[in-house]
């Protein structure tokens, strides 16, 4: 299962098992953009998330993570990543990411996404777009990729032709199935390091985060919640991606990747 490097392969039936955990996911995902709305709190869509997963007889594998006290993450406008749901009530005009996972017999999914509440700044939603654009275009490369570091440099190369948006990089994608975190990081923008050699039996999430000023982060009192230093807002979007002899397969979407990777001449190969 492991190799030297110590990145986890999976077999066919494993990844099988990690796409019903996908879809766990998605429908946890879908439940709560739902429900996002000005004058509901955040922590009221973390109930919906809970709701969902216990109603899969699947787990969380976000509550208790390291201490994490909820089932998903909810980071509104500066917030990056890893917001704790709470009191914060929604406003018109957030951005609202929500970061979102489960596990399925001891195998792992994790996906997340942005929404603009209206009445939406047009700044905020080419953020949303080029971001999610970029996951796209990173999970695209996988399909041909020799490298891992590939991935980055399509996702920087869409943004870099947006222009004015900022990549944060000390926050990657990463190798997810037995454990939520795994080798090898997956980068979010081009690099030297060309990464280790794309592999049938790998499964990665794939998630850039951009934001509309300098990509210049910090952490919360709460030791969680990464904000920008300038105030700026920011956008996430993440899959889990299974890389198979056949061709690579989104776990984490409802059509396995079909719609996102057409606009770039890729076909999904779902297992049987």
């Amino acid at each position: 299962m492991f190799g030297r490097d110590r990145i986890e392969y999976k077999t066919p039936d494993q990844m099988r098992i990690m796409r019903r955990a996908g879809l766990v996911v998605a429908d946890l995902l879908d439940a709560v953009r739902e429900r996002i709305r000005p004058g509901v709190t955040t922590g009221e869509l973390d109930e919906v998330a809970a709701r969902v997963i216990a109603d899969a007889g699947a787990t969380s594998n976000f509550l208790h993570y390291h201490g994490f006290p909820a089932r998903i993450c909810v980071s509104v406008n500066s917030e990056v990543v890893h917001g704790i749901p709470g009191e914060r009530v929604i406003e018109p005009g957030d951005v609202v990411a929500v970061d979102g996972g489960a596990i399925v017999d001891g195998w792992h999914g994790d996906s997340a996404f942005s929404v603009v509440v209206p009445d939406a700044d047009p700044a905020d939603l080419d953020l949303v777009r080029v971001t999610e654009e970029s996951m796209w275009a990173g999970i695209a490369a996988l399909a041909t990729a020799e490298r891992l570091g590939q991935v980055g440099e399509a996702i920087d190369d869409v943004v870099t032709a947006a222009g004015g948006l900022g990549i944060v990089a000390e926050y990657v994608g990463h190798g997810i199935g037995s454990a939520m975190h795994q080798p090898p990081d997956v980068l979010n923008y081009r690099s030297g390091h060309r990464g280790p050699r794309v592999r049938a039996g790998m499964c990665l999430a794939v998630e850039p985060m951009l934001v509309r000023g300098e990509p210049a982060t910090a952490v919360l009192a709460d030791d969680w919640t990464v904000v920008t230093v300038d105030g700026s807002r920011a956008a996430h979007f993440e899959h889990t991606v299974a890389v198979h002899p056949g061709g690579i397969w989104v776990l984490t979407a409802r059509d396995g990747g079909v719609e996102g990777l057409a606009r770039h001449g890729v076909r999904v190969a779902p297992l049987g």
